[in-house]
């Protein structure tokens, strides 16, 4: 059965705002609510929103939607809902929300926090010990599930096409160089390909650089309709598109191949939506959650064939700034992605996205910004994908 691919929320559905806590690879002495509300606190700010005039909330699922709009004093809300991660199932939440009148004005938020199954030393800290697994919980070495399903899938990759572990370490080089002009990011010392190859082997092919780093920290967005976004303080951001995609072999040991499983889905899906493509874009967000993951977002998006991506970044390698810059002007992930900037789920991207089309990116900005590409999530049970452009 083909898709109707029907869009009627087509540019209809804005973000106002979004605001970011910055991230931090280290435990530290504060509560996962704090994060989402300081961040959600700095998005309201920015939209010149009050607590009242939000009726929507849509978060990941710590901190809970109830537990935000106590933190917050939120007076009343129509409409709530924490799906899981990767970010763009918030998105998707919010803009079916807003464009059917089941609210208005939502504040969406996501917080990253170490916890234990994304990093050990998250044992140390009694309030994190029994952390929610997020639905990411520790795989068995004889398993091909959850991240071990990654190692396996580049496994296949590098021998399905005669790839190297050098063709990784581009995404993590690019990542490293983006985030040194990102004062919210993790980690923002250089990055060098030897220093690459000699980062500690965590499981074949994948090493600690090929995999995000576990962060505290927290992204907010303020989404509501166009027309009312154009009345907020910040220049909207359209939301032209956003899907999810799956197949009906959506594990990590049932996926048959690597050219059959959710990153197709959402290639296809963005396509017929949407009002742009690859060659339109001036900005694009593979997600990097693992290195592997990126490398096949840029081939199933059409910028290079199966097993090309390493070479396609080796041609559009700016020496320069020791990152890729497609066709000399295309950044990806200019805010350091998941494997520096730190493990977001999708937020950062989106949230990086709409401060480029805002003008509002810093040293980082992207000239002449005007539309951005998202694919975030992985191969098999949450690929997902956004298409964003500036109003006007």
């Amino acid at each position: 059965m083909t898709p109707g691919w029907r869009n009627p929320a087509k540019d209809l559905v804005a973000i106002a705002s979004a605001a970011t806590t910055g991230f931090f690879a280290s435990n530290t002495a504060r509560s996962q609510l704090s994060y989402a509300a300081q961040a959600a606190i700095a998005a309201l700010r920015a939209a010149g929103v009050s607590a009242a005039e939000v009726d929507g909330i849509i978060g990941s699922t710590s901190p809970t939607a109830s537990e935000m709009q106590q933190a917050l004093g939120i007076p009343v809300v129509t409409y709530f809902a924490n799906p899981p991660i990767p970010f763009v199932n918030q998105l998707s939440a919010a803009v079916a929300a807003v464009h059917s009148g089941l609210c208005n004005v939502v504040l969406a938020y996501h917080a990253s926090y170490r916890l234990p199954w994304n990093t050990s030393a998250s044992l140390k800290d009694p309030f994190r010990r029994g952390g929610m697994t997020g639905g990411a919980g520790a795989a068995v070495p004889e398993s091909v599930s959850g991240s071990v399903g990654y190692t396996a899938w580049a496994s296949r990759y590098l021998h399905e096409y005669g790839g190297t572990r050098e063709d990784l370490g581009l995404i993590a080089i690019n990542g490293r160089s983006n985030a040194a002009n990102n004062p919210a990011a993790a980690l923002r010392e250089p990055l060098t390909m030897p220093g690459y190859l000699d980062a500690r082997m965590i499981r074949y092919p994948l090493c600690i650089l090929d995999m995000d780093i576990a962060v505290d920290g927290a992204d907010a967005f303020v989404i509501t309709t166009a027309e009312r976004a154009r009345d907020m303080r910040l220049k909207p951001v359209l939301i032209n598109a956003a899907t999810l995609g799956m197949t009906s072999t959506s594990s990590e040991m049932q996926t048959p191949s690597l050219r059959e499983h959710g990153q197709q889905v959402v290639v296809e899906s963005l396509k017929a939506r949407g009002d742009f493509w690859i060659d339109d874009c001036d900005i694009y967000f593979p997600y990097d959650g693992f290195s592997i993951i990126a490398l096949n977002w840029i081939e199933n998006a059409g910028f290079c064939g199966p097993g090309e991506a390493g070479e396609f970044l080796r041609q559009h390698w700016d020496s320069r700034t020791n990152r890729v810059l497609i066709d000399g002007r295309v950044p990806l992930n200019p805010h350091g992605g998941s494997l520096s900037e730190g493990a977001s789920q999708g937020s950062g991207h989106i949230r990086e996205a709409v401060h480029q089309l805002q003008g509002s990116a810093g040293d980082r900005q992207v000239a002449g910004a005007a539309r951005a590409i998202v694919t975030a999530g992985g191969f098999f049970f949450n690929a997902q994908g956004a298409l964003l452009r500036a109003d006007g």
